[in-house]
C-alpha cells in the first residue's frame, strides 16, 4: 500500500434487534421462514394499513446506546426517507433523520499502538426492506418476510484509519451488542451488516476525500478484503490525475474487487419528513434508569477487572472479554483454580480452538475440570503436552482430569533417576546437536530438551532434563 496516502474510514452498522415480532406489526421476525409467510398489510406497506411501534424496540435502542457511552434522547421522532427499491414495496422506509433516539458515543479498541476511542455519531432505530432471490429461471424474486424487521444503525465518527482498525472496532461492537442481549449478531444470517464509507487523502492533510460506500459486508475477512482494494483502487485513481467519484458500490469476494452500483445518494435525495403515522418517542428518567440497570457488566469493565485481579496483559483480557460465554466460562473455572495465567492461556491456545467459529456453541468441559487441569500443571505435576493431550478427549467426553491422569499413569516424571536413561539415549543419538552445543550453540539445548521430553510421552520435567543434560554435556 501507498503510505504516502492516508485513509479514512466511518462505518454505518446494521443490527437486527432480538426481538419476537417486528417493528410495527405482530408478524414474527424467525430467520428462515418460507418466503412471504412472515408479512402482513403494515410490513408489506398496502393502503390503509397503520404502523404500531413495537416498545421493546425502543428499549433494546437505548440498551444499545447505553452500552456505547450514548447520550439518550428524551424526545425523537421517526421519519420516512423516501425512495424506491425492488425490495421496499411501499417505496419509503420508517427510519430517524434529525433527532434519533441516541447520539455522541465511543466505542475504545485495542490497536498495535494501544487504545484508541472511535467516536459514535448516532443510534437511529429503522426497519429492514425485504430480500431479493435472483433465479436463472424465474428471474428476480421478491420475499418480504424481511420487511420490517427492527434495526438499529449505528453511526461512527470517521475516526478509522486502517482495514485493521475497522474490524477491530466491528469486533467489539458485536461483542458490546451480544453481552447486552439485544441482537444475535448472526453475520452469516444477515443480522449484523456493515456499509463502509472510505475515501483517501495524502498524509498530512486535514480535508477529506470524496468518499465511496461499500454496501453490505457481512464477513470480517471480506470487510478488510473490501477496504484494501478500494484503498488502492482510489490512489490509483488520484496518482494517475483523475477524480475519484461519489459512488456507492459492492464488494465482490469472487475476484476481490469493489464494482459501482450507483451514485452515492445525499440525505436530501431522500426527502426526510416525519412520519404522520407515528407519534413522538419519550424516554424519561424512570425508565431509562431501569433500561441502565439490566445491562451486565460489559467487556471494558471485564478486561480491566482481569487485568487487576488476575495479572492478565491487555491483549489477553481483551481476547477473553470478547465473547461473553468465554469471559463467564473462564470466570468459573477463575474462582476454582490457583493459577490464572495459565487457565487464560489454555483458554486462548486451547479451548478457543476447539469452540472454533460455531456462534452457539458451548464449552462442554466443566469448568472445576479445566481448573483442576491448571492446578495439575502450575503444580508441575503434569505437563504442558499432557494437558494439551488431555483436552480434546474431555472435550468430546467430560471427566474428572485426576482420575484419567492416574489411570493411565500420565504424572510428569521429576525423579532424575527415571529420567537418565532417556538422556543418555537423546545424547547418544544426536552427536550433531551435541556438537552444536559444545561450540555454542545455546539453541542446541533446546533442540535436547525436546527430544528428552518426547521420549517418554512427553511427560519429562522440562527443567530436571535441562539440568541432566547441562551436567552431562559438561563432562
Amino acid at each position: 500500500m501507498d503510505t504516502s496516502y492516508e485513509m479514512v474510514i466511518g462505518l454505518e452498522v446494521h443490527a437486527e434487534l432480538k426481538t419476537e415480532t417486528k417493528i410495527f406489526c405482530d408478524c414474527p421476525t424467525t430467520f428462515g421462514a418460507a418466503p412471504n409467510t412472515q408479512c402482513c398489510p403494515v410490513c408489506t406497506g398496502l393502503p390503509g394499513s397503520l404502523p404500531v411501534l413495537n416498545q421493546q424496540v425502543v428499549a433494546y435502542a437505548v440498551k444499545a446506546g447505553l452500552a456505547l457511552n450514548c447520550e439518550i434522547a428524551g424526545f425523537s421522532k421517526q421519519d420516512r426517507k423516501n425512495y424506491f427499491y425492488p425490495d421496499l414495496p411501499k417505496a419509503y422506509q420508517i427510519s430517524q433523520y434529525d433527532l434519533p433516539l441516541c447520539s455522541r458515543g465511543h466505542l475504545d479498541i485495542q490497536t498495535k499502538s494501544g487504545a484508541k476511542r472511535i467516536g459514535i455519531t448516532r443510534i437511529h432505530i429503522e426497519e429492514d426492506a425485504g430480500k431479493l432471490i435472483h433465479d436463472s429461471v424465474q428471474g428476480t424474486l421478491l420475499d418480504c418476510n424481511r420487511c420490517g424487521v427492527p434495526l438499529i444503525e449505528i453511526v461512527s465518527e470517521p475516526d478509522i484509519r486502517s482495514a485493521a482498525e475497522a474490524v477491530a472496532y466491528l469486533q467489539k461492537l458485536r461483542s458490546v451488542l451480544l453481552y447486552t442481549g439485544v441482537s444475535d449478531c448472526k453475520m452469516q444470517e444477515g443480522s449484523l451488516r456493515c456499509d463502509v464509507n472510505l475515501s483517501v487523502r495524502p498524509q498530512g492533510q486535514s480535508a477529506l476525500g470524496k468518499r465511496a460506500e461499500l454496501k453490505n459486508l457481512n464477513s470480517f475477512s471480506f470487510i478488510q478484503k473490501a477496504i484494501n482494494y478500494e484503498f488502492c483502487r482510489q490512489v490509483s485513481l488520484l496518482q494517475a490525475g483523475e477524480p475519484v467519484v461519489q459512488e456507492t458500490r459492492r464488494f465482490d469476494e469472487k475476484d476481490g474487487k469493489t464494482h459501482s452500483m450507483r451514485r452515492k445518494e445525499n440525505a436530501n435525495d431522500y426527502r426526510y419528513f416525519p412520519d404522520p403515522d407515528l407519534v413522538p418517542i419519550r424516554v424519561d428518567e424512570t425508565w431509562l434508569r431501569q433500561l441502565a440497570a439490566e445491562i451486565p457488566t460489559l467487556p471494558d469493565a471485564r478486561r480491566a477487572r482481569y487485568q487487576r485481579d488476575f495479572g492478565l496483559t491487555p491483549s489477553d483480557a481483551e481476547q477473553l472479554t470478547a465473547d461473553r460465554q468465554v469471559a463467564d466460562y473462564f470466570e468459573q473455572a477463575a474462582q476454582l483454580t490457583a493459577y490464572p495465567k495459565l487457565l487464560c492461556n489454555l483458554v486462548l491456545s486451547q479451548i478457543l480452538r476447539l469452540l472454533g467459529d460455531g456462534e452457539d456453541s458451548t464449552i462442554p468441559i466443566a469448568p472445576a475440570h479445566l481448573a483442576t487441569l491448571c492446578d495439575l500443571l502450575g503444580q508441575k505435576k503434569i505437563g504442558s503436552s499432557t494437558a494439551r493431550q488431555l483436552l480434546p478427549r474431555l472435550w468430546k467426553k467430560d471427566g474428572d482430569p485426576v482420575a484419567i491422569i492416574a489411570g493411565e499413569d500420565l504424572w510428569q516424571l521429576t525423579d532424575p533417576a527415571q529420567l537418565v536413561p532417556y538422556v543418555e539415549q537423546v545424547l547418544s543419538a544426536d552427536a550433531r546437536s551435541v556438537g552444536d552445543y559444545k561450540r555454542g550453540k545455546s539453541s542446541a539445548l533446546q533442540a535436547l530438551v525436546g527430544r528428552t521430553m518426547k521420549a517418554p510421552g512427553g511427560r519429562g520435567d522440562p527443567a530436571v532434563i535441562a539440568a541432566l543434560l547441562r551436567e552431562r554435556l559438561a563432562q
